[in-house]
């Protein structure tokens, strides 16, 4: 996965990520799981560049492994609300 200054490439990315998960039968608990793990390794691996990668980085870093998987979970349902077919 490409790693890009833009948020809206990024949340364009984790569309195309969820469509393949969607595509090959993994399911939304999976999903929310797996973007618990590439957030926690984004945090400690990738310094945010563009304003709403900092404010994830700070709301991550502030947050307790429940409340990260919140985040995790309402990020996984804003890309599927914005892109149609991902339900």
């Amino acid at each position: 996965m490409q790693y890009t200054d833009s948020f809206q490439q990024f949340t364009r990315a984790l569309a195309d990520a969820l469509q393949l998960a969607r595509t090959t039968g993994v399911g939304q608990q999976q999903i929310v799981a797996r973007a618990e793990d590439v957030g926690d390794w984004l945090n400690r691996t990738v310094p945010p560049v563009s304003p709403e990668q900092r404010l994830l980085k700070e709301l991550w870093d502030a947050s307790t492994d429940q409340e990260q998987q919140a985040i995790a979970s309402a990020l996984v349902k804003m890309i599927q609300k914005r892109a149609p077919g991902l339900h």
